[in-house]
């Protein structure tokens, strides 16, 4: 029922066909805990399967090493009610925004270290410290409650947990360590609230989230756990539930849950990239540099992130940057299986690594592998809005091969005098991709973009703060700023 992701929220298990979330007032969702733990006896239900510690999730065009779960076997393609391109109506020649979409500019700080912590986020950061050793027997544990207490909601998940094991008990907890952050907590959570339309999430199913979070803390943090503690964590998930819950209800009435679209084309660039470009069956509003979840018919109730190629194109069509990674199920679908006129469903469009139009500052830019598509659009963006901004684009990739979108990217350098393209080539190149920025500048009236292997971003990261770009101008949409 929650997502941790990339800008804080990555596809969970819980979902679902069409349903939506209703908005509910709320109180309490649930009572402190007076029953007994599931049976835990030889023969008792038990989780299918062994939890590893959290980890935290890779970039949009990526896909992190929880999400390469090898299945046992090529599933066949699942016939849904989406699976033919009739089915699929004709998108207007220009998509007009369906409601105003504006940008947010947040560097998610940690909580200000001037401000003593409350009660309650001490002890729930004690739970959290005690829990960490053992965080895979609290995923199992956690997953074995829900299901063995409230079975009607195992449907809801995909059938193969391996791939998302971690997630939602990750983003419970990432969420209660920010409880003090409001800020950060409330945006959060309203854009996990939106993106969980998708599954099917109703605000009937948080009590059942909650009581069981509950119970598998209070099993493993013994030490730590007493009255006081239970009642920090039923205030925390309660503030957490209603603001997911109210973000859900507002957002149906503005945006459906999700949207049908069609393949329209399929470029394969190299053997493990492609570009696939898609036609929303209605208007699909968003911003260059937001991402979105996608869910292919071959895997249903297994939805991945991507970032958008371009700009948002008077045709209305959207395009992403695809490398299939090793028993990656979606990308290894959307690589060797798609073909136009499949038919795929697109959520809602977020991330904050957006433009800031109002301002005249350089951008800096860093884009490794397919983390090249995001930086694409924003200088698409930008042209689009006549800027004659600086814009420094630095393209890692591992070897020649890798730069597969390369042409694109110096035609745009040709047509426009402000951009410059530099391609940095691990296997030919003395210094690596943040290294090398090093080599030039300087930076510190620069807004930083940065779009990559979480591995990238955070070497990024440090070398551009080393050299002067504060840290609230420095972008890039990743859970590990909320978790590290």
């Amino acid at each position: 029922m929650f997502e941790a992701r990339h800008t804080m929220d990555a596809p969970t298990a819980m979902s679902a066909d069409n349903d939506t979330s209703g908005g509910a007032s709320g109180s309490s969702w649930f009572a402190s805990r007076h029953q007994p733990d599931a049976d835990t006896s030889p023969g008792a239900p038990t989780a299918t399967e062994q939890g590893s510690p959290a980890q935290a999730t890779a970039p949009p065009g990526t896909e992190s090493d929880l999400e390469k779960a090898t299945p046992t076997e090529e599933k066949p393609a699942l016939p849904t009610p989406w699976s033919t391109p009739a089915q699929v109506p004709t998108v207007p020649a220009r998509v007009p925004s369906a409601y105003p979409l504006v940008p947010v500019h947040r560097s998610f700080p940690h909580q200000d270290i001037l401000q003593p912590p409350s009660p309650d986020a001490v002890r729930i950061r004690r739970t959290m410290a005690e829990i960490a050793p053992v965080a895979g027997k609290v995923t199992s544990y956690f997953y074995a409650l829900l299901f063995v207490r409230h079975p009607h909601l195992r449907p809801l998940f995909p059938a193969a947990m391996e791939a998302q094991r971690d997630r939602l008990l990750r983003a419970l907890l990432t969420a209660a360590e920010h409880i003090d952050n409001a800020p950060v907590l409330v945006e959060y959570l309203q854009s996990l609230g939106r993106g969980h339309r998708k599954y099917g999430t109703r605000a009937e199913h948080y009590p059942a989230v909650g009581e069981c979070l509950i119970g598998a803390l209070s099993k493993y943090a013994s030490a730590s756990w007493d009255t006081e503690t239970e009642a920090a964590w039923v205030r925390a998930y309660t503030r957490i539930s209603q603001v997911m819950i109210d973000a859900a209800a507002t957002d149906e009435l503005r945006a459906p849950a999700w949207w049908y679209a069609q393949v329209v084309s399929h470029d394969l660039r190299t053997p493990d990239v492609a570009v696939v470009t898609v036609r929303p069956d209605q208007p699909y509003p968003f911003l260059a540099g937001q991402y979105t979840s996608l869910e292919t018919p071959w895997w249903p109730r297994i939805w991945r992130h991507y970032s958008f190629a371009s700009a948002p194109r008077s045709d209305g069509l959207l395009s992403f940057h695809v490398r299939a990674v090793p028993a990656g199920w979606v990308s290894n679908a959307l690589v060797r299986r798609a073909r136009p006129g499949d038919i795929i469903r697109l959520g809602p469009p977020t991330g904050s690594m957006t433009v800031d139009h109002t301002t005249d500052s350089g951008l800096l830019c860093l884009g490794g592998g397919t983390g090249i598509a995001p930086i694409k659009a924003l200088v698409e963006d930008l042209a689009e809005h006549g800027a004659r901004r600086s814009v420094e684009v630095f393209y890692g990739a591992r070897t020649d091969n890798d730069l597969y979108d390369i042409d694109t990217m110096l035609r745009l350098q040709q047509s426009h005098p402000w951009l410059s393209v530099r391609a940095v080539v691990d296997q030919r190149a003395r210094l690596q991709l943040p290294d090398a920025v090093r080599a030039y500048g300087p930076w510190h009236e620069y807004d930083a973009y940065l779009s990559g292997p979480p591995g990238m971003i955070r070497s990024g990261v440090d070398t551009l703060r080393s050299l002067g770009i504060p840290s609230e101008r420095i972008r890039h949409d990743s859970v590990e700023e909320l978790v590290q």
